[in-house]
Order: C-alpha cells, then sequence, then structure tokens
C-alpha cells in the first residue's frame, strides 16, 4: 500500500506476528514505557555506594535525552507514525500521540544499557539485550519507522558516552 523500504521493513514484520510474540513484545515495550525501567534502576543504583556513580550517570542521560529527544526533536521535527499514515494495521497497543522521531522508548533504553555496560560489562550486556527488545518492539507493534528507532539508538549510545566521559572529568578534576 505504501512505498519505501521503511514501510516494506514493517509490513515484513507484521507478516511474523504469532499470538505468544504479541504478548511478548506487548510486555516488553510496556518496560520501556516513560522510561520507567530505567529511571527506577537509576534509583536503585542511587541507593548503594558501589553504583551510584553508575545511577547518576544513568538518570542524568535519561534527563538529557528527555529534553532533547522527546521535548525538542519530535516537535521540531513532527515525524507522523506509521501507524497514523497507515491506519488499517491493527495496533496492539493504545495509538501513540506524540511524533515519531527519534523512538523515545530506544533513546532510553541504550542511555541506560550503555550507561550500565560503560561500569559493569557483565551486567551491562544483559541490559544491551533488554534495550535491543525493546527497540524492535517499536517496529513490530507498529508505531516508529526503522530511521527512528536507529536515531534513538544513536543518539541514547552518545549521549551516556558523553555523559560518562564529563562525569570522568568531573571527578578527575
Amino acid at each position: 500500500m505504501f512505498g519505501g523500504i521503511e514501510f516494506k521493513i514493517l509490513y515484513f514484520l507484521q507478516s511474523v506476528h504469532a499470538p505468544w510474540l504479541d504478548v511478548f513484545m506487548q510486555y516488553i515495550t510496556y518496560l520501556g514505557d516513560h522510561g520507567f525501567i530505567w529511571i527506577l534502576i537509576g534509583i536503585v543504583f542511587l541507593c548503594y555506594k558501589r553504583t551510584r556513580k553508575m545511577g547518576i550517570c544513568l538518570l542524568l542521560s535519561l534527563g538529557i535525552g528527555l529534553l532533547l529527544g522527546n521535548v525538542v526533536l519530535k516537535n521540531m521535527i513532527a515525524r507522523q507514525r506509521p501507524c497514523w499514515i497507515d491506519n488499517q494495521i491493527l495496533l496492539l497497543i493504545p495509538n501513540p500521540r506524540d511524533y515519531s522521531f527519534p523512538s523515545g522508548h530506544s533513546l532510553a533504553a541504550f542511555e541506560g544499557s550503555v550507561s550500565i555496560w560503560l561500569f559493569h560489562r557483565k551486567w551491562g550486556i544483559w541490559f544491551f539485550l533488554l534495550a535491543t527488545l525493546i527497540a524492535f518492539s517499536r517496529l513490530y507493534l507498529f508505531v516508529h519507522f526503522p530511521t527512528d528507532v536507529l536515531a534513538g539508538i544513536t543518539m541514547g549510545i552518545l549521549i551516556a558516552v558523553l555523559v560518562h566521559r564529563s562525569m570522568e572529568n568531573l571527578i578527575v578534576s
């Protein structure tokens, strides 16, 4: 119906839906709603001296990403979501009301997982897996274009690395 490689990818993902995968992807995407899981993890890390710096970096990254991604870029670019353009696809989650670019779920997930990975590699691998599943769920559920997700991932990685480096420079100085 709609052209372009991004819609082709999204339509392909629609063709591989299965009931158990639908439920799993809904659950995974809900974990990423409003960055809640990452905020919770950051707060838990703040409670322990051993992980406090990691918690500070994680929460600071989320705050910067929220401002840059969700407040500035989404409203400046104002990209429609695929589910708004092709509303014939049955959504498994409520239709999002904010714009599409960048994916806030992907942004927060990669800010969180990279913040953890930079301090603790073993934990970071597991959180990368969770972040990847959250980002993929946004495509599977037809609420983001692949480039929205890619932009969120890229921004999340960059913000987390910059916050981590800034924190190291502040502590060393």
